[in-house]
């Protein structure tokens, strides 16, 4: 069996619990340890699919269709193991394969309880996903939730039995919690008490991270060891970063993190290959000028909504030697505007990304920013229902049908230039067919991709030839189901755009900061490029 890792966190959410586990994970790589990531969640949805965004913000998808947590998007930039339906577990999973084995006869009419089955459950399906590749050799499991949460207690207990069954040099316990700083004094009283709640769950953290705004100094440091039972060497910090979430996993390696947790599971202290990393803060502080980038959508309250895309940004600014400057921009507040001029043009804005979403709000404004993006010839982006948004404004605008419209939107409507996928839902990895000399084409230098999908609604195929006949450039299709994959403005004619490009899948999914994507990453270069004219 692989060795196995478990992450918890306490005190408080949001303390980086996600990326603590995956910069261990990248630095493992980085002493060439086939890593695979898995992320446990209380909720008893049985996956992200159904929450709304501003619940616990986007829903990565992945290579086979799982919509699952953000945190395994976290894991897919740092961390290289793949990642399917297996990695995120989640309580209604649980319990809905458990009852359904209840009612096949599985458990022979006995009674069936949180302890053994509940928690056999758990430990069936993180076997499953270590032992799914052979190569595998540590697997990161986190525990969502902070300790003392109810929902999470089976896991716990799941974590505790595995401890307990395959020993303290196979299994071991990470803790996260908070350090606050008060009256100019790091407080540990809270790790304390994080600590005991894991103790009276019957398990002893291993290794501790505290979250604090620099690192602890030795003091703290020996009072947090002498209180938790855990040795100083395994007492470490996840410090504030000045810069960006990359810096973390040179920060844990300058403390040594990798190598007391490959002590402690008994493992080879194999050299580390840290350049990517270091490459990558490199690059970083070799960046010279700032775009602009409006990112226009509709749950712009909470970062983690577009996370991907934010990120997908970052790295495409990397591979520039830009800055990529976020100005979020409400859909909906456009709508209310007479003018997409009047919110759009006193940003200075570089370029435009409409990225996806479901639902009717806000969709009027995407259009507005669409056309304000096409007229003013600033490079635009569209992802998704972005994609959508460009299609309808060229149709209302260009082609005169000003009833163009989404089934989405207006069931009913005339024009349907959007409408329902015949499939249902289109999830996961689908391939597309690029054309020839396109702007899409030039950026990924193929005639084939995969990239991943997440959408109800597609390009009306029956609009395809007089669209075409317009100027809109069909630049991608895929192959086995004849549908539309990409569109974008003319870069050639009386009337050029420098760049404008609409997919209907989500490139932002697998862009990484040691390779963007390729999509992101022109359209940084077109933005940088446009401005400096």
């Amino acid at each position: 069996m692989s060795k196995l890792i478990f992450f918890s966190g306490g005190v408080c959410s949001s303390l980086g619990k996600g990326l603590a586990a995956s910069s261990l994970g990248a630095l493992l790589e980085s002493r060439g340890y086939h890593v695979r990531m898995i992320k446990c969640d209380p909720y008893i949805n049985v996956d992200a699919g159904m929450q709304s965004p501003y619940q616990h913000g986007e829903i990565y998808v992945t290579d086979d269709g799982a919509e699952t947590d953000l945190d395994l998007g976290n894991y897919a930039r740092f961390t290289s193991g793949p990642l399917s339906q297996a990695n995120s577990i989640t309580t209604g999973q649980v319990y809905n394969s458990v009852i359904s084995k209840e009612r096949e006869g599985h458990y022979q009419g006995r009674c069936v309880q949180v302890i053994p089955h509940i928690t056999d459950e758990i430990k069936a399906r993180i076997a499953a996903v270590a032992e799914e590749d052979p190569q595998t050799e540590i697997a990161i499991v986190e525990i969502g939730g902070t300790v003392g949460d109810i929902e999470s207690i089976p896991f716990l207990e799941a974590a505790r039995q595995l401890i307990h069954e395959s020993g303290r040099s196979n299994v071991i316990s990470v803790h996260l919690t908070l350090i606050p700083e008060v009256g100019g004094e790091h407080k540990t009283k809270p790790t304390q008490h994080s600590v005991k709640a894991m103790q009276e769950m019957g398990i002893q953290p291993d290794i501790l991270i505290c979250r604090a705004p620099m690192l602890l100094d030795v003091p703290t440091r020996e009072k947090i060891s002498l209180f938790t039972n855990i040795e100083y060497e395994a007492v470490f910090t996840s410090v504030d970063v000045e810069t960006t979430i990359y810096e973390l996993p040179l920060t844990f390696y300058e403390q040594k993190l990798d190598l007391v947790v490959l002590k402690k599971l008994g493992l080879e202290p194999r050299s580390a290959d840290i350049k990517p990393w270091v490459s990558v803060m490199d690059r970083v502080a070799a960046q010279k000028e700032k775009l602009r980038i409006a990112v226009v959508g509709k749950y712009m309250e909470l970062h983690d909504a577009y996370k991907s895309v934010y990120e997908a940004l970052f790295h495409g600014g990397l591979e520039n030697g830009t800055e990529v400057e976020l100005v979020k921009i409400d859909a909906a507040q456009l709508e209310e505007a007479e003018f997409a001029d009047a919110i759009m043009g006193p940003h200075g804005l570089d370029g435009v990304v409409i990225p996806g979403g479901f639902g009717q709000r806000g969709s009027r404004g995407m259009i507005l920013a669409a056309q304000w993006a096409r007229e003013k010839k600033v490079p635009f982006l569209g992802i998704c229902l972005g994609m959508h948004a460009m299609v309808i404004e060229w149709g209302r605008n260009v082609l005169g049908w000003t009833d163009a419209d989404s089934m989405e939107f207006s069931p009913e409507g005339p024009h349907p230039v959007i409408e329902a996928a015949r499939e249902g839902m289109r999830l996961g990895t689908y391939e597309a067919a690029l054309k020839e000399g396109t702007r899409l084409a030039r950026a990924y230098g193929e005639g084939t991709i995969k990239e991943r999908h997440r959408h109800r609604y597609e390009f009306a195929n029956r609009y395809r030839d007089q669209m075409a006949a317009s100027g809109l450039v069909i630049s991608a299709l895929e192959p086995d189901l004849d549908l539309v994959e990409s569109v974008e403005w003319p870069s050639q004619g009386e009337d050029p755009h420098p760049w404008g490009l609409g997919v209907q899948f989500h490139a932002e999914f697998k862009s990484r900061p040691t390779a963007a994507s390729p999509l992101f990453r022109d359209f940084v270069a077109a933005a940088r490029d446009t401005k400096a004219r």
